[in-house]
């Protein structure tokens, strides 16, 4: 199966566990981050009490505001 290079080609590829994880893909802050989760603006999951996100669904949340451009 080919994949391009913002396509996870498993769930191990995709997932991003904890807050830190997730603001080092997105390359913000970890606070900056923190505070979009705790407000509802950047999709995300838990898995008991651990903040999980996908490297997908957050590209196409960044694709969609901003035009498509990634």
């Amino acid at each position: 199966m080919a994949t391009d290079q913002h396509t996870p080609s498993s769930l191990a590829d995709d997932r991003l566990r904890g807050v830190n994880e997730i603001a080092k893909f997105r390359g913000e802050p970890r606070r900056r981050t923190q505070y979009l989760i705790d407000s509802g603006k950047l999709p995300h999951g838990r898995e008991g009490k651990t903040i999980v996100a996908s490297k997908r669904v957050l590209l196409a949340h960044w694709a969609e505001l901003t035009g498509g451009e990634l």
